[in-house]
């Protein structure tokens, strides 16, 4: 594996180079666990010194030379020494060796593993650290026995001492980006930092030992989480947890298996004294949780190595003897059950289906699809019948396995014999074959088998499928009737009430009725504890639902509450990958309108990456994916986005074709074909009003104004002959569409036909409150195109305000942006342009550029005239306020 880039650690870095470069400054020692990070810290500070300004000695202590007097100095003192000279005289001889050797230059001792030197090195390292020309900057690993004079460092003030933890989150991503040499989705990066605990040795070991399960899909990292320990993994582990008494190894081993397991609960079945033990040599650790005081192991990875490394009979019997003990005391928390389930199945006890089926259906409210499908399969094998086949289909379905699912209902279909059993049988086939296997022809299967029950509670079940299925296929009107009819029929399941208001609230949302599609939201979620034993997977028609309401408002607060929700931790955790690829594309969509346009991209890739195996929301993913490459300017990567979104988009999810035709406009006026994504998007605006979709078509009028057809004719023919333009169309919106934004993009609308600057710059700071900075940028470019040809100093203003809102964004290249700040300038002109605004003369660019000073002006009056300013005044904002945002030349 190829040498790890440095990433993070950049305070701590300025920090030891600034130790270095201030005078009469104290040294500093970086103190850590193992593989934290501290040598290659080091290596990075003494690697930004300059050789000719310092003279840098280098040091790696070690074991090896502990032993011998000098040993640890060996890369830096002569071969031999004086003869007859006493200890305290070979020290003053060392010292004048490195001052000579040094010719004058400031002295930086840096020492790795300072801990490991031998006694006269550390004595020698005291005395330089005490030249006034000299700075000692080193490592120390925690745990060890420090010598006295490298203690007396800091204890007498010569050395700052600092604690170096572990990487964060972020940088541990960042980490794993940088060696993989692409992007990590957030649910892999996530687990290899819970193991590794921010230790980069222990990440680089992960990696190594991850490497056949790592795959690259969308040019996203993903991690299986099969993981087969490398023998130096292990070893290390080894090294840490050292050798274990009976009893201590006992206590280890049942918190491997068990964690977090009650302190009282522990002390059960072990000696309290080796419990005592197995924490105070950092072994284990005790953490509150409410009332109880838990025990888990002090590092993730000592679960790993205690579980591969013990024997199969006793894995079985301490699973058992953890079983035994909770359910003595007895199931009281909410996950006791769930965890007493797989223990007596990792054990081989497990004799009770009921506790297999009520494991299965918690593991699955809890979004965890691999331990779900364990559970039900073996509730299944155990003889949990047609139940436990509807639950393992259930999930399979979510685990991307259709073909499965469909196998396992048909397998126990003859053993349905009354209309409770053939309702649930029903509906969970219906959703397997209609959105795991796309067959639209499901619709009308289900609907005539409904006809056929008897009992009206399990016909409203099959009813509230059906509606969902209709919505999702664009039969809006039998949606709306269905569900309407299952929310009046008082003796409608829970479940099936709530799945029939998520249906309503997803299209309310869509036609732009955003308060009552709130109101349903939250009476769902109010009732989740009713619903979510029975129909778990109702969550994520809530989430499209709010998610819908969330976008096409412009709520991009709402969407980052509802991206860092407990649904949110828990889907990921769980590989639950249509909950979290939906999830990532909200996320995409939220930072691609505030203008981060790497987050947008690389967010939409995860979800592509995600749900790379499932046709539910592939297109979709794949249709934000392109957006947010047109965002960038990226006109390939949002061709091929778009092209991967018209392949992967399956039929039965028609109700999303907004989505994926707002972003093949997007990508056609990326392309540069302004007059082709005005077609379009003026017929899908007609599309949509005929759909009465009226929360959609407000966004794509959106888009047309950004792209200045704020005049374009739309709709049908009016009486008097002519078409509404878009502006008009949004003036109307805005008195049917619910919330602040459909008034905005009216403002917005008529004041871009009017060519009012005032009046845009207005609809700019509304767009900047609500945060939707790409908005404001445009409406603000648009602005100062207006003012160009006003008096002199008047566009000023304008540009700061735009170079400020350039400033929040990544670099970004809409039309909207390019087609009004982009000046035709000659490389020369960007060239004296640049300087110019940098505050440099006419008589110094001349100089500079071989040019007479003469010339130098005409240029400048040239670059004036193009960008619309009166003079160097308004040069440094105009170029801040260009694509680049810096000044520089744009692509």
């Amino acid at each position: 594996m190829s040498r790890w880039e440095f990433v993070g650690r950049r305070d701590e870095l300025n920090r030891l180079l600034s130790t270095i470069g201030r005078p009469g400054g104290r040294g500093l020692l970086f103190s850590g666990d193992a593989g934290v990070g501290k040598s290659r810290l080091l290596r990075e500070g003494v690697s930004e010194l300059s050789p000719e300004r310092y003279s840098i000695w280098s040091i790696a202590a070690s074991a090896t030379t502990a032993a011998l007097p000098f040993g640890g100095l060996v890369q830096v003192l002569p071969a031999t020494q004086p003869q007859g000279l006493s200890p305290a005289g070979i020290l003053r001889w060392a010292v004048d060796v490195l001052q000579e050797q040094a010719a004058g230059r400031p002295i930086v001792l840096a020492i790795d593993d300072a801990h490991l030197l031998d006694p006269p090195s550390a004595a020698l390292v005291h005395l330089v650290a005490r030249s006034e020309n000299a700075t000692v900057i080193g490592t120390l690993r925690n745990g060890e026995q420090i010598p006295l004079p490298i203690r007396a460092l800091w204890t007498d003030d010569l050395v700052e001492l600092v604690e170096l933890g572990p990487l964060g989150r972020s940088e541990t991503t960042g980490l794993l980006a940088a060696i993989l040499g692409g992007p990590v989705d957030a649910g892999s990066s996530d687990r290899l930092f819970q193991l590794c605990a921010g230790n980069p040795l222990l990440l680089r070991e992960l990696v190594l030992a991850a490497d056949d399960e790592l795959r690259r899909t969308y040019g996203i990292w993903t991690w299986t989480g099969r993981l087969e320990l490398a023998p130096s993994l292990t070893d290390l582990i080894d090294t840490r947890i050292g050798q274990l008494t009976p009893g201590v190894r006992a206590v280890v081993e049942l918190v491997a298996f068990g964690e977090p397991l009650g302190l009282q609960l522990l002390e059960r079945a072990v000696d309290p004294a080796d419990v005592e033990t197995a924490e105070e040599r950092g072994l284990i650790t005790l953490i509150h949780d409410d009332r109880r005081l838990n025990v888990r192991l002090a590092h993730p990875l000592y679960g790993e190595v205690m579980r591969r490394h013990c024997p199969v009979s006793r894995t079985r019997r301490l699973q058992a003897t953890l079983a035994g003990l909770l359910e003595q005391v007895g199931t009281r928390r909410r996950d006791d059950l769930l965890r007493v389930a797989v223990w007596r199945l990792d054990s081989g006890t497990a004799q009770d289906v009921a506790l297999l089926l009520d494991a299965a259906v918690q593991a699955f409210g809890r979004y965890d699809v691999p331990l779900a499908t364990r559970l039900a399969r073996a509730a299944l094998e155990a003889g949990g019948g047609t139940d436990a086949a509807e639950l393992l289909a259930t999930i399979l379905m979510f685990g991307d396995r259709p073909d499965e699912a469909i196998s396992v209902l048909d397998q126990v279909a003859g053993e349905i014999h009354d209309d409770r059993r053939r309702s649930r049988w029903l509906t969970v086939r219906g959703m397997v074959s209609y959105w795991g296997l796309n067959r639209e022809s499901t619709v009308e299967e289900i609907a005539a088998r409904g006809e056929e029950l008897r009992d009206p509670a399990d016909r409203t079940r099959v009813r509230a499928f059906e509606a969902i299925m209709r919505l999702h296929r664009l039969d809006v009107d039998v949606a709306v009737r269905l569900a309407q009819e299952v929310l009046d029929r008082p003796a409608a399941p829970m479940a099936a009430r709530e799945l029939a208001r998520c249906t309503l609230a997803h299209l309310q949302a869509a036609q732009g009725q955003y308060q009552r599609s709130a109101t349903a939201i939250a009476r769902v979620q109010a009732e989740a504890a009713c619903w979510r034993a029975d129909m778990p997977y109702l969550q994520l028609a809530m989430e499209l639902a709010r998610g819908t309401r969330l976008t096409l408002s412009g709520d991009l607060p709402g969407i980052d509450a509802i991206v860092a929700d407990e649904f949110a931790d828990l889907a990921g955790a769980g590989d639950f990958r249509l909950g979290t690829g939906y999830l990532a594309i909200l996320q995409a969509y939220a930072a691609r309108l505030r203008g981060r346009g790497d987050e947008a991209l690389r967010t939409s890739l995860e979800a592509c990456a995600v749900l790379a195996t499932s046709r539910v929301y592939a297109g979709l993913a794949h249709a934000e994916r392109a957006q947010a490459a047109a965002l960038r300017g990226d006109v390939t990567h949002a061709a091929d986005a778009m092209a991967e979104a018209d392949r992967t988009h399956a039929p039965g999810m028609a109700v999303l074709y907004p989505w994926l035709e707002q972003a093949r406009g997007a990508v056609q006026a990326a392309t540069g074909d302004l007059p082709a994504a005005t077609k379009h998007l003026c017929a899908l605006a007609d599309r949509l009003r005929e759909d009465g979709l009226a929360g959609h078509e407000l966004l794509v009028l959106l888009d047309l104004v950004r792209f200045d057809q704020a005049a374009a004719p739309v709709g049908p023919t009016c009486t008097d002959g002519g078409r509404r333009t878009v502006a008009q169309r949004l003036a109307e919106l805005s008195e049917q569409v619910d919330g602040v934004l459909p008034p905005l993009v009216a403002r917005f609308g008529r004041a871009a036909a009017d060519g009012a600057p005032d009046a845009l710059l207005a609809v700019a700071d509304g767009f900047a409150d609500r945060e939707l900075t790409v908005y404001a940028a445009e409406a603000t470019a648009m602005a100062l195109h207006r003012t160009r040809n006003a008096r002199a100093g008047a566009t000023g203003p304008v540009r700061e305000r735009l170079a400020d809102l350039l400033r929040r964004c990544d670099e970004i290249s809409t039309p909207a942006l390019r087609r009004r700040l982009r000046p035709t300038l000659s490389d020369r002109e960007w060239e004296v342009a640049r300087l110019a605004a940098d505050g440099v003369t006419s008589r110094a660019i001349a100089e500079r550029l071989f040019l007479s000073t003469r010339t130098v002006e005409n240029h400048l009056q040239r670059v004036y005239s193009k960008l619309g300013v009166a003079g160097r005044g308004e040069l440094r904002a105009a170029l801040r306020s260009m694509p680049g945002h810096d000044g520089t030349e744009p692509d």
